[in-house]
């Protein structure tokens, strides 16, 4: 994509917001507010577990939306990471707050997004002020249990007995849309339920509804959703090269096939538009010895899943040449948690579990008659009469 913000037209701008999402609610109100100037818009994230290298797919949109000329600001939600079933006591949350700032800039450096043209916000910074007390309470007033429980269902942590927090989270994350002032709200297609939500309630209070832009959801190195939660599914954004490199060689990539491919989605979605941001133009070499073929420049994703359908492409060779690229992109943020500061922060924000005091079983003593003891019975009276004829003057 050429050319400066200045002088992209309306429809340039519209397919760099729109490239690679899944889905737009209110496409036609996008394309009339891009006629007349540039749109605000915002993406929030809840700082509860460490962040993995799925980040990368919203941060790359991110890049996008900047290109295009989108006023872009970032939403630490701190209160909604405390509210989703108490993940974190607030404490916490608050130093994971600080954790996941310095990882957002840090990942948006290293795929050379200018970070002065962002605006990050503190969910607390106003979600306690009396007036959005007010309009929860009033959202509330608007809200069925049944419908807020609905909205937060692929969002919230799902549990036997739900705390009355965690429908409070939806109807939050609605009223952000008002209070940050802006005209769009970005995130994933897990997403789409809250959306919709807002979509419907905010206008019960007098507030206008937003476009909302979904991305897809990118699949883990088993093929399912890449989850924080679990280990086997992501790689952290801290792992050495080593483990990027023994992460990727172990995921699900079957040869041939492109449904539930992790690895070939981590290319569409991450490394491709990667490479167009830091280089100006989309790259992805299969590198492989000359035996094999030798290396091969890709420089759109459609030729790259065609020769992996044909089979001219290995996994194997696949994987290896991710994991290079994609350590490529990490190695400026381990650069930049490797001082003592950020190590403390780390700490701080994820201390290491305690472990639970070994319990050590104790010897059964048995109890032994009074004859068949005789000689140390006697000795131990012996010396106790020796020690009481010493306190005789």
């Amino acid at each position: 994509m050429t050319g400066t913000t200045d002088t992209l037209s309306p429809e340039a701008k519209l397919a760099l917001i729109t490239r690679n999402l899944q889905e737009v609610l209110g496409e036609a109100e996008l394309k009339t507010i891009l006629n007349e100037r540039d749109i605000k818009l915002y993406w929030g994230t809840a700082p509860t577990g460490k962040p993995h290298v799925g980040y990368f797919v919203p941060m790359v949109k991110i890049a996008d939306f900047l290109k295009a000329g989108c006023h872009v600001t970032i939403l630490m939600a701190d209160i909604h990471a405390f509210l989703d079933n108490e993940k974190a006591p607030f404490e916490l949350v608050t130093l994971r707050t600080k954790y996941y700032e310095q990882v957002i800039r840090s990942m948006l450096s290293s795929i050379g997004v200018p970070l002065e043209k962002l605006t990050f916000v503190v969910g607390s910074s106003y979600e306690l002020s009396p007036e959005y007390s007010m309009d929860n309470y009033r959202l509330a007033s608007k809200v069925s249990e049944h419908d807020a429980k609905k909205a937060g269902s692929q969002v919230v942590k799902q549990v036997a007995q739900p705390l009355l927090s965690g429908l409070l989270y939806p109807g939050m994350q609605a009223l952000d849309e008002e209070y940050l002032k802006v005209d769009a709200q970005f995130g994933g297609v897990d997403q789409r339920k809250i959306f919709t939500f807002a979509e419907k309630h905010l206008p019960m209070i007098g507030y206008k509804k937003r476009i909302h832009l979904m991305n897809p959801m990118l699949p883990g190195l088993q093929g399912d959703k890449m989850s924080a939660s679990d280990p086997n599914s992501k790689i952290d954004l801290l792992d050495t090269s080593k483990a990027v490199a023994t992460k990727v060689g172990k995921a699900f990539c079957p040869e041939n096939e492109v449904e539930g491919n992790g690895v070939l989605s981590f290319v569409k979605f991450v490394l491709f538009p990667a490479s167009d941001q830091r280089l100006g133009s989309p790259e992805f070499v299969i590198q492989r010895p000359e035996k094999f073929g030798g290396n091969t420049v890709y420089n759109d994703y459609e030729t790259l899943e065609q020769d992996f359908v044909a089979g001219n492409v290995h996994p194997g060779d696949l994987k290896s040449s991710v994991a290079a690229a994609l350590n490529q992109l990490l190695e400026p943020i381990r650069q930049h948690f490797e001082t003592p500061e950020m190590q403390q922060l780390i700490l701080e924000a994820y201390p290491p579990p305690v472990a639970a005091p070994k319990v050590v079983k104790q010897k059964k003593k048995h109890n032994k008659r009074p004859e068949d003891g005789n000689a140390d019975g006697a000795a131990s009276e012996q010396t106790v009469e020796e020690k009481l004829a010493e306190t005789h003057l």
